[in-house]
């Protein structure tokens, strides 16, 4: 029995050893830009000072008025206006030049006076929020992070197996052993800070996979099919929807993740127009003005994101994406009308969809303030920690020329493995996959080639 448990300590331990030193990369990656990211109001306030801040106004000019100004210095195509909850900050516009990057314009709300503009991806925040998710490799780079994500989670399931103790004074175990020199004082201090901030690696792991490429579309399908994601109706005053009909994420972008496979309500010119008393040719767009009134209407007055119109279906779509997503609200206008084509909260959200939209928030540090943020900063650096000093130890213990790997687990281990990488495919698909393609390669490829395994060793 004491063999058979040896044997299964170093087999965990050989995954350990392969998932820490092929994803510490990745995870330190990700690690310095979520805690960078955490603080990204604090930073763009503090860089970009002079275009988010104007000062106080008394009232606000028609968003047309600063949709011109912006146009007149920075022609091209817009997309979305962000008006401003505060009377100091400056609204921001979103303009598609004709050659170029897109544009994000700052202009005061109260003069129509344009501050300037950025490329979101040139500055800091921008940077670090594209590596956070993509690495800068599209749809690749979200799979990348996906699998690192998924992957993390093997590490702390394996390390603290590999950490468990036994007998009396299991206590000391939670804590660094200062009295101890090299090897042995960073082992107790990788374990130590493994256990303390394990449960906040997993949380923030959980909380930011609904957001990935597989996971997330997986996981919104299912709610949805469950009845307990986006709501099947979404209060929709306009015409019934075509099935070729964008989702919402198609549509304007940033969304709430809930609402992301949702679809865009549409106007009514496009598809009743005959009917309603409108012909196509006599449709005429309201205007933003007009749909700012209109939205005045149902509650919303700033502190909204507004998309405008890009189809002769299209709509304006506002969004409110606050702190706390008990505030959230989509609400659609018409175009040619003027009346409400869609309106959807919080409320109407499921409740699986509920918990997702307070776990983004809680994972983004917006919640509960700064105490979030600091929270939050805790399993960044803990991952940072965790990292370096595991690749620390194995710098230390690897043999001169070689790897340094665990050796090979026997059958009856190698099946234990093939069931949990089943186990964890049922749940994480690209984990699942991966441990088993990792698995292939270890017992048909390594195994078959005598000097790479001595290599390895």
């Amino acid at each position: 029995m004491a063999a058979a448990g040896h044997d299964l300590y170093r087999a965990v331990w050989r995954w350990h050893f392969y998932a820490g030193l092929f994803v510490a990369p990745l995870l330190l990656i990700l690690a310095i830009t979520g805690s960078i990211y955490l603080f990204n109001d604090e930073i763009e306030d503090a860089v970009h000072a002079d275009l988010r801040f104007a000062p106080e106004r008394r009232a606000a000019l028609p968003p047309s008025r600063l949709i011109a100004a912006v146009q007149a210095a920075y022609p091209g195509t817009v997309t979305r206006i962000d008006l401003p909850s505060q009377p100091r900050r400056t609204a921001q516009v979103f303009v598609t030049p004709a050659q170029g990057e897109p544009l994000r314009v700052f202009v005061d709300a109260g003069t129509a006076r344009v501050h300037g503009a950025f490329v979101y991806t040139r500055t800091l925040v921008g940077f670090v929020d594209t590596v956070h998710g993509s690495l800068l490799l599209g749809r690749v780079g979200d799979a990348i992070v996906e699998l690192a994500a998924c992957w993390a989670l093997l590490l702390i399931a394996t390390g603290l197996y590999l950490w468990w103790p036994s007998g009396p004074g299991w206590y000391r175990a939670l804590w660094p052993d200062l009295r101890a020199r090299g090897r042995g004082f960073w082992r107790s201090l990788h374990g130590a800070a493994g256990v303390w901030t394990s449960a906040l690696i997993v949380f923030l792991i959980l909380t930011g996979l609904p957001w990935a490429g597989v996971w997330g579309d997986l996981l919104r399908a299912g709610t949805q099919s469950l009845g307990i994601g986006h709501p099947e109706q979404h209060r929709h005053h306009g015409p019934a929807k075509s099935s070729a009909a964008p989702t919402m994420a198609q549509a304007i972008g940033e969304t709430p993740w809930t609402l992301r496979d949702a679809p865009m309500p549409v106007s009514a010119h496009a598809h009743h127009g005959g009917h309603a008393g409108i012909s196509p040719a006599q449709a005429s767009d309201i205007g933003i003005d007009a749909a700012v009134r209109a939205l005045a209407a149902q509650g919303l007055v700033a502190d909204y994101r507004l998309s405008l119109p890009q189809s002769a279906d299209g709509v304006y779509s506002a969004v409110v994406y606050p702190d706390r997503p008990q505030g959230q609200r989509s609400v659609q206008i018409d175009r040619y009308r003027g009346t409400v084509a869609g309106d959807t909260g919080f409320a109407d959200y499921g409740w699986a969809a509920q918990a997702v939209e307070v776990g983004v928030q809680l994972h983004m540090g917006n919640y509960f303030g700064r105490a979030n943020q600091f929270v939050m900063l805790l399993p960044c650096l803990g991952v940072v920690g965790l990292c370096l000093s595991g690749v620390w130890m194995w710098w230390r213990r690897r043999p001169r020329g070689r790897l340094g790997a665990p050796r090979t687990p026997t059958p009856t281990q190698a099946k234990t493995v093939v069931a949990i990488a089943m186990g964890c495919g049922l749940l994480f698909p690209l984990l699942g996959a991966s441990l088993l393609l990792v698995f292939v390669l270890d017992r048909r490829l390594i195994a078959r080639l005598p000097r790479l395994q001595a290599a390895l060793r």
